[in-house]
């Protein structure tokens, strides 16, 4: 394993503590400009979310009406009622994305999609990186306010859904992730950077309360204090 990687995934708790669960739950208060952008303005505002530890599976709860949860799993998402019987469902949901730029409204199910595959990269890291199916390199330091960050180049397995192929960890010195730079696939490539803080220990893993994301500039820094893409906000976190 990468040292890099090794350093961050023992700082965060440890695979063998991490792959003694098999889902993480939490509260979730959300912000931000990309939800109305997306004709979405309130359905995230407060939100429940499950996570699987061992698949790509994500619900999201309630969603749009009290009863209806999100399912998604990968190549296929859903909006189920409360006795499990489908709403909507769609099959190959990337693939509708096709031709959307950074306005182009989502649908519901579009956006099940992508607070799904968003929720599970962010849980699922670093510790999904351990996988051979993950290809990890180590770049040259970055420096951030008044901070020397090292920084892991992950490259994503084929067919596991995510914001894009290649994504950047920004490591501290005490190997917790400061900062997460993805290009957004299904809002036309847009660069974004986000960034973990408030850290909480939860079961012996470390976990980030606090996430804020902004456009990624040409020279790679954040696009700040304004527009603020997505605000997220965790509590309630438990592993089971």
């Amino acid at each position: 394993m990468n040292d890099l990687l090794k350093l961050v995934i023992d700082a965060h708790g440890g695979l063998s503590n991490w792959e003694r669960f098999e889902t993480i739950s939490a509260h979730l208060k959300n912000g931000g400009v990309t939800w109305p952008m997306k004709g979405h303005p309130e359905v995230m505002n407060e939100i429940d979310v499950t996570v699987n530890l061992k698949k790509q599976w994500a619900s999201h709860y309630p969603f749009v009406q009290k009863g209806w949860h999100t399912v998604f799993r990968g190549n296929y998402v859903a909006i189920e009622n409360v006795n499990g019987e489908v709403v909507e469902e769609l099959s190959a949901p990337r693939d509708s994305f096709n031709g959307h730029n950074l306005e182009t409204p989502w649908s519901r199910l579009q956006l099940v999609y992508f607070i799904g595959y968003a929720m599970w990269t962010y849980f699922n890291a670093p510790f999904n990186f351990a996988s051979p199916d993950y290809e990890v390199t180590e770049l040259e330091p970055w420096e951030e306010n008044g901070e020397t960050w090292r920084r892991l180049r992950v490259k994503f397995p084929e067919g596991v859904a995510s914001h894009g192929a290649v994504q950047t960890f920004y490591v501290g010195a005490d190997g917790l992730i400061r900062r997460h730079d993805y290009d957004v696939d299904v809002l036309g490539g847009a660069g974004a950077a986000h960034y973990l803080s408030d850290y909480v220990d939860v079961s012996g893993i470390k976990v980030a309360t606090k996430r804020r994301v902004y456009a990624r500039l040409e020279n790679n820094m954040p696009l700040t204090p304004e527009p603020l893409l997505v605000s997220i906000d965790l509590s309630d976190i438990k592993f089971s």
